[in-house]
């Protein structure tokens, strides 16, 4: 839909096309399409033609001028105005780590189509899921859900992610971004707002997000949610993380993953499951005894193996101090060797 953008345009460009990419390919996980007007502002937008805000105004004038309604143009309509604000919010760098963030995503998203918007749900909810045969996940109890969101992301919060390696830190926010999903706070939008705080959420690590995942795989992504949240021992079913796993490697490490829907169907025998949780792809083994802090200064050594420890230290936004000691750890491990001396010295990365 924007490949050109991707494939060759300027990086300003092509950033807002992953974004508008995502934005349009997560509603598909509500079987939603948007209209041909509305990526037609989009590319106005990537190419700087007009703002989102613009894009916002043009798309609901557009409905508001629409006299003969068809059946399925709320559908439409829904997934318009939708992809438009995650476009907005995704373009937007600020962040707060805590519930009222979350429920403010949700208002943002559906203003004006949800009569429940950005309240949290009163009444108990099922979902019949292709996944499980037409079963539903166990979702919260309604009058638990507000303290059981606070103690979700209070435990999140206190979780030391210095004391961890990389594998062991995408393992830990996975489960927290599946257990926030498991909650389905609101009535209705639950994935693509839990979508969205993620993405923010592993951006504000220091992640390179590859929205494009999202995407072309939001579908996947939402089943792979259901996997992991649901158990029927009597038929030997049990909750597995495997495929979000397989999905996160994809996302935050660059990893080639085979995502199959039909995987994640509870009647397909084919695929080996591992219910211990998986472990990230082999082939990042190299770096994933390192930490998040290793991890990204490792990251930024491979673009720019001549900076300094000032330079780096303002790209992950740490001390030079700081950088100082993860260097050296990156040194012990065997992933860096500094060449040439200080003066005119620069990075050799030694992993792949």
């Amino acid at each position: 839909m924007f490949d050109e953008y991707i494939k060759q345009g300027e990086p300003s460009k092509k950033e807002k096309a992953q974004i508008w990419q995502t934005a349009i390919g997560l509603q598909q996980v509500d079987g939603l399409t948007p209209s041909a007007y509305l990526i037609e502002q989009a590319k106005q937008n990537i190419e700087g033609d007009i703002t989102i805000d613009e894009v916002k105004k043009r798309i609901d004038a557009y409905y508001k001028a629409q006299t003969a309604r068809k059946p399925d143009d709320d559908r439409t309509e829904e997934a318009d105005k939708v992809s438009a604000r995650i476009s907005q919010i995704l373009s937007n760098n600020t962040f707060s780590f805590s519930p009222i963030e979350f429920i403010a995503i949700h208002r943002q998203l559906f203003t004006g189509i949800y009569k429940f918007t950005g309240k949290i749900r009163d009444y108990n909810i099922t979902k019949s899921e292709w996944a499980l045969n037409g079963k539903t996940v166990l979702y919260a109890n309604a009058p638990e859900i507000s303290a059981t969101l606070d103690y979700d992301f209070q435990q999140e919060k206190q979780f030391n992610y210095q004391t961890v390696d990389l594998s062991q830190s995408i393992r830990h926010i996975v489960k927290f971004i599946s257990e926030i999903w498991q909650i389905h706070a609101f009535g209705e939008g639950n994935t693509r707002t839990t979508a969205v705080f993620a993405i923010k959420y592993l951006r504000s690590f220091g992640f390179e997000i590859n929205n494009t995942l999202f995407a072309e795989h939001s579908w996947y992504f939402r089943n792979a949610l259901v996997r992991a949240n649901y158990n029927d021992l009597k038929n030997n079913v049990h909750a597995t993380s495997e495929y979000l796993m397989l999905f996160f490697g994809n996302l935050l490490l660059g990893e080639n993953n085979e995502l199959k829907n039909r995987y994640l169907h509870v009647d397909f025998v084919a695929r080996s499951v591992n219910n211990d949780e998986n472990e990230i792809s082999k082939s990042n083994i190299c770096t994933l005894n390192c930490t998040l802090e290793e991890h990204f200064v490792l990251e930024f050594l491979k673009h720019n193996p001549k900076a300094t420890q000032k330079e780096i230290a303002i790209h992950v936004h740490k001390s030079e101090r700081t950088i100082k000691t993860i260097t050296i750890a990156l040194q012990q491990k065997g992933l860096i060797e500094r060449k040439n001396g200080k003066r005119d010295g620069f990075w050799h990365i030694t992993t792949n």
